[in-house]
Protein backbone atom coordinates (compact mmCIF):
# COMPACT_ATOMS: atom_id res chain seq x y z
CA UNK A 1 0.00 0.00 0.00
CA UNK A 2 1.05 3.72 -0.53
CA UNK A 3 1.04 6.77 1.53
CA UNK A 4 1.43 10.18 1.69
CA UNK A 5 2.42 11.43 5.19
CA UNK A 6 3.07 15.12 5.84
CA UNK A 7 4.47 15.99 9.36
CA UNK A 8 4.16 19.83 10.32
CA UNK A 9 7.08 21.53 12.66
CA UNK A 10 5.48 22.46 15.95
CA UNK A 11 3.82 25.86 16.07
CA UNK A 12 4.66 25.91 12.13
CA UNK A 13 8.20 27.15 12.73
CA UNK A 14 10.11 27.93 9.97
CA UNK A 15 12.71 25.62 10.38
CA UNK A 16 13.43 22.97 7.68
CA UNK A 17 15.70 23.58 5.23
CA UNK A 18 17.88 21.20 2.85
CA UNK A 19 20.30 20.25 5.69
CA UNK A 20 17.68 19.59 8.16
CA UNK A 21 15.10 18.18 5.83
CA UNK A 22 18.05 16.13 4.77
CA UNK A 23 19.07 14.89 7.78
CA UNK A 24 15.52 13.81 8.67
CA UNK A 25 15.07 12.07 5.53
CA UNK A 26 18.06 9.70 6.71
CA UNK A 27 16.34 9.18 9.94
CA UNK A 28 13.46 8.19 8.36
CA UNK A 29 15.03 5.72 5.82
CA UNK A 30 17.18 4.15 8.54
CA UNK A 31 14.33 3.48 10.90
CA UNK A 32 11.87 2.39 8.07
CA UNK A 33 13.41 -0.81 7.43
CA UNK A 34 12.80 -2.24 11.12
CA UNK A 35 8.61 -1.83 9.94
CA UNK A 36 9.29 -2.89 6.40
CA UNK A 37 8.45 0.48 4.81
CA UNK A 38 10.15 1.92 1.97
CA UNK A 39 10.61 5.67 1.27
CA UNK A 40 9.44 6.87 -2.35
CA UNK A 41 9.56 10.48 -2.14
CA UNK A 42 10.53 13.01 -0.16
CA UNK A 43 10.39 16.76 -0.08
CA UNK A 44 9.92 19.45 2.17
CA UNK A 45 8.77 23.44 3.30
CA UNK A 46 10.47 25.79 5.29
CA UNK A 47 7.78 24.38 8.32
CA UNK A 48 6.54 20.90 6.91
CA UNK A 49 7.61 17.44 5.03
CA UNK A 50 6.05 15.77 2.27
CA UNK A 51 6.54 11.85 2.49
CA UNK A 52 5.26 9.12 0.02
CA UNK A 53 6.23 5.40 1.18
CA UNK A 54 5.24 2.12 0.15
CA UNK A 55 4.61 -0.05 3.34
CA UNK A 56 3.33 -3.64 3.40
CA UNK A 57 -0.09 -4.68 5.36
CA UNK A 58 1.89 -5.70 8.70
CA UNK A 59 3.40 -2.53 8.62
CA UNK A 60 2.39 -0.75 12.39
CA UNK A 61 2.31 2.19 11.18
CA UNK A 62 1.30 4.95 14.17
CA UNK A 63 3.98 3.26 15.75
CA UNK A 64 6.78 3.72 13.24
CA UNK A 65 5.39 6.90 12.56
CA UNK A 66 5.53 8.04 16.57
CA UNK A 67 8.63 6.46 16.84
CA UNK A 68 9.88 8.30 14.02
CA UNK A 69 8.88 11.83 14.97
CA UNK A 70 10.24 10.88 18.38
CA UNK A 71 13.46 10.04 17.31
CA UNK A 72 14.36 13.00 14.58
CA UNK A 73 12.89 15.28 16.87
CA UNK A 74 15.14 14.39 19.95
CA UNK A 75 18.23 13.93 17.34
CA UNK A 76 17.51 17.22 15.20
CA UNK A 77 17.11 19.40 18.16
CA UNK A 78 20.53 17.85 19.25
CA UNK A 79 22.20 18.15 16.29
CA UNK A 80 20.96 21.43 15.19
CA UNK A 81 20.79 23.19 18.23
CA UNK A 82 19.64 26.33 16.84
CA UNK A 83 16.35 25.26 16.25
CA UNK A 84 15.88 24.69 19.81
CA UNK A 85 15.68 28.53 19.78
CA UNK A 86 12.50 28.92 17.71
CA UNK A 87 10.88 26.41 19.40
CA UNK A 88 8.47 27.03 22.86
CA UNK A 89 8.17 23.26 24.04
CA UNK A 90 10.46 20.36 23.63
CA UNK A 91 8.87 18.93 20.77
CA UNK A 92 9.95 19.42 17.20
CA UNK A 93 6.88 18.24 15.19
CA UNK A 94 3.56 19.38 16.03
CA UNK A 95 1.47 16.07 17.78
CA UNK A 96 -0.93 15.52 15.14
CA UNK A 97 -0.03 14.29 11.22
CA UNK A 98 -1.78 13.98 7.84
CA UNK A 99 -1.83 10.22 6.68
CA UNK A 100 -3.76 9.42 3.38
CA UNK A 101 -3.83 6.36 1.37
CA UNK A 102 -2.99 7.11 -2.33
CA UNK A 103 -5.31 4.35 -3.76
CA UNK A 104 -7.45 6.39 -5.61
CA UNK A 105 -4.63 8.53 -7.54
CA UNK A 106 -2.15 6.79 -9.93
CA UNK A 107 1.44 6.74 -7.75
CA UNK A 108 3.15 9.18 -10.37
CA UNK A 109 0.99 12.14 -9.80
CA UNK A 110 1.23 12.03 -5.76
CA UNK A 111 4.98 11.51 -6.56
CA UNK A 112 4.80 14.97 -8.70
CA UNK A 113 2.77 16.48 -6.40
CA UNK A 114 5.14 16.24 -3.54
CA UNK A 115 8.27 17.10 -5.42
CA UNK A 116 6.50 20.16 -6.57
CA UNK A 117 6.22 20.95 -2.96
CA UNK A 118 8.68 23.53 -1.10
CA UNK A 119 9.96 26.82 -1.99
CA UNK A 120 10.91 27.30 -5.58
Amino acid sequence: MYYHLVLVVKYRRKVIDDTISDYAKDKFVSLSEKYNITLLEWNHDIDHVHILFKAQPNSELSKFINAYKSASSRLIKKDFPHVRKKLWKEMFWSRSFCLLTTGGSPIEVVKKYIENQGIK
